[in-house]
């Protein structure tokens, strides 16, 4: 209680003396006595008798701080170390280190911003000397005069950013001198005010900076923002120079920010990542559409990949044009590939990997483009190779004539045609191989970006072991786009915690060898290999389906024995030509397969693989083309006994080409031949002695005795 009233009179007398004190001029004392005023108020407590005192002091404190302020401005300017720590200690003894932190700030700030206004001097001095050498050139009758060149953004960039290092390192050290206990905050504190005031300016910078690298962005003085903004014309697209000049310019801010990091080395962990922050912050509105853009781009770039060979030319043309289709294919994956590549390195570039989310979606969205375009040419290869004629919409007419055209293709046009559709089999083994190599790839990148930016816990807090950036990927080496590029990946995601932990989440999964980075294109690649299998085997097979489309009305089967009146030998028959050119076809692919086969095993010196291939191959063709053909003999309606014969030899040749390809005789097409071959008295006693052995088909010897006109039940 004594203290109490010591406290009130104390502060009754300070009150009353207080003025006399400021009108010596006597800053310090000034500052003492108005720090011992507010001890007294704070020991009294909130009593209604002081409340003016209390008034008084705040007046008092605001009027000491404006009379502090002209000297301040002298000591920073004019680097009084004795007076500048003074006046500091005046400031915190009345509890106004806040106001020596603006100051600080205020007095810089000037300087700087002239450093940043020096740009649009030099752009405006440059304009006007090129229009004035224009003026002077028209006026001229003759020699052309050069004009200056322009000062660009990005050529000027550099020297800017090596000007305000310069100007920070001598605050740097001049202010660990005069203010030891202050400058590791004073100094980050004044970039980041710098930053905010140049803000605004500089992201416009950047923008008409980006445009300038594109004739029509540039003189229409616009940007990535305005393009994504849809302020230009109908049909301006981001091209991938505008992305380029911009991962330009963030790079030099990257070595900007090195060389802050290093310089505020001694600062405190939050106060050099807000720091950060801020120097990046003119580039943080063009991340947030990075998904945006790098779509943009590649939507762009794949749609300028010219795939479009197939165009229907007339008969004669086909093998070639199929030709030169599948080659643009096949030649269009590789750089579809290093397309897909130089995304992946700029988004690493721009964002350190920040928005890796973003960029696998827009990853998986333009390859699905990408192979859509692939299928709508396989689905017009389909009519140039003279397979589904339907599809194309023909009425029976049409069709009709688009049949004997066919029949006009020479067999060196036929074989063209079957080896440039077996050449499609190689863009399925390139798309497939390619894609799966770069998901791989891909799902590697982000596994090594999950462990270099390990960020444990993003909170509002954040401390040393809250945020750890490593410099490598485990190995010692150097991780992907360096420690920089890091860096502003943690930066960025310590703001926004819940975008981090779905990063980290979907980062964290890639490390999983289940994890498909690009799952609607997998499915989508698995598909087209699939589509182009059916439309290789239509293909192969439509010669076979051409030859044997008729066989079973071919009149011959319902033919007699011509009755002469002298007694002429018979002689063998010989198999049909619509057989023996099928054999002939099935002899002649393997040696078409295997030029290809050889291809696809990229010429390994073991040809296990692709022996593997053509057999594979062989066996549908041949199975496809004996299925086809049994087809046709179960719709024979009546065959005699000439008939018979010669059907049973034109099996037999079937059979033997069969053999020679080593595949096995089906039981069915074994049974027709038996069947046919055995005169047609002794077919009752063939099913029944076979009953037991059971080496026929039983339904297919039932089908050919009712064609023979063999009655079983008698």
């Amino acid at each position: 209680m004594r203290h109490c009233r010591q406290d009130a009179a104390g502060l009754t007398q300070l009150s009353a003396t207080v003025e006399d004190v400021f009108a010596s001029g006597d800053l310090p004392r000034a500052a003492e006595t108005l720090a011992n005023m507010r001890h007294c108020l704070s020991a009294v407590g909130e009593v209604a008798e002081f409340a003016n005192i209390r008034k008084q002091l705040e007046v008092l404190e605001d009027r000491l701080d404006t009379m502090v302020q002209p000297r301040l401005t002298d000591a920073l300017s004019n680097r009084k170390v004795d007076v500048a720590q003074d006046l500091r200690g005046i400031l915190i003894r009345i509890g106004r280190f806040k106001s020596l932190e603006q100051h600080y700030t205020k007095v810089h700030l000037k300087p700087i911003r002239q450093l940043w206004d020096d740009f649009d001097s030099k752009h405006r001095a440059s304009k006007l000397a090129n229009e004035k050498s224009e003026i002077e050139r028209l006026s001229s009758s003759n020699e052309l005069q050069s004009s200056s060149p322009t000062v660009s953004f990005s050529n000027w960039l550099p020297s800017f950013y090596d000007e305000l290092l310069l100007y920070l390192e001598q605050e740097w050290k001049w202010c660990m001198v005069a203010f030891p206990d202050d400058y590791k905050t004073l100094v980050p504190k004044l970039l980041m005010e710098t930053m905010a005031a140049v803000g605004s300016s500089f992201i416009s910078r950047i923008n008409l900076a980006t445009g300038e690298v594109v004739p029509g962005t540039k003189a229409l003085a616009k940007g990535i923002l305005d393009i994504l903004s849809g302020d230009l014309p109908k049909g301006s697209r981001i091209q991938t120079k505008h992305l380029e000049a911009l991962i330009e310019l963030h790079n030099m801010t990257g070595i900007f920010a090195r060389n802050i990091q290093h310089l505020f080395s001694e600062s405190d962990l939050r106060v050099l990542m807000d720091t950060l922050k801020a120097v990046y912050f003119p580039y943080e509105s063009f991340k947030q559409r990075y998904g945006q853009m790098e779509r943009a781009i590649l939507s762009s770039e794949i749609s300028g990949v010219d795939l479009r060979g197939a165009v229907t030319r007339g008969v004669g043309a086909q093998g070639i044009e199929l030709s030169e289709t599948v080659r643009r294919m096949e030649e269009s994956i590789p750089q579809v590939i290093v397309l897909l590549e130089a995304a992946v390195e700029r988004c690493i570039s721009f964002t350190g990997g920040s928005e890796a989310d973003e960029l696998i979606l827009a990853l998986d969205d333009i390859l699905l483009q990408y192979i859509s375009t692939l299928q709508d040419i396989l689905k017009s290869l389909r009519a140039v190779c003279g397979v589904d004629h339907q599809d194309l919409g023909l009425d029976k007419k049409e069709g009709a004539q688009n049949s004997r055209k066919l029949d006009l293709i020479s067999n060196e046009e036929e074989w063209s045609i079957v080896q440039g559709a077996l050449q499609i089999l190689t863009v399925a083994d390139c798309l497939t191989s390619r894609s799966s190599v770069f998901e791989a790839s891909l799902r590697a990148t982000l596994a090594r970006l999950s462990t270099s930016l390990s960020v444990s816990v993003f909170g509002a807090s954040l401390n040393q072991n809250q945020l750890h950036v490593t410099n490598d990927d485990g190995n010692g080496e150097p991780s992907l786009g360096g420690r920089a590029a890091l860096d502003v990946a943690a930066v960025r995601l310590v703001g926004v915690p819940e975008k981090a932990r779905k990063l980290l989440n979907l980062l964290e999964q890639s490390k999983d060898p289940r994890f498909h980075a690009l799952p609607l294109a997998s499915q989508r690649v698995a598909a087209f290999a699939e589509t182009v299998n059916e439309l290789v085997y239509g293909v192969l097979i439509s010669k076979v389906r051409q030859r044997l489309s008729d066989v079973s009305r071919l009149p011959i089967w319902s033919a007699v024995e011509e009755q002469s009146a002298f007694h002429l030998p018979t002689f063998s028959a010989y198999p049909q030509s619509y057989v023996t050119s099928v054999g002939e076809y099935l002899l002649t692919l393997p040696q078409q397969l295997e030029p290809l086969a050889e291809g696809i095993s990229n010429g390994d010196t073991n040809n296990d693989e692709a022996q593997f291939f053509a057999a594979e191959w062989m066996f549908k063709v041949a199975e496809g083309a004996t299925a086809l053909y049994m087809e046709q003999l179960r719709g024979i309606q009546y065959i005699t006994d000439r008939g018979a014969q010669q059907l049973s030899v034109d099996i037999e040749y079937l059979s033997n080409v069969l053999s020679a390809l080593s595949m096995p005789i089906p039981p069915v097409l074994a049974t027709f031949q038996t069947c046919l071959g055995t005169p047609r008295d002794q077919l009752k006693h063939l099913l029944k002695s076979d009953s037991g052995n059971q080496q026929l088909d039983l339904p297919t010897a039932n089908l050919v005795c009712k064609m023979r006109r063999v009655n079983l039940d008698q």
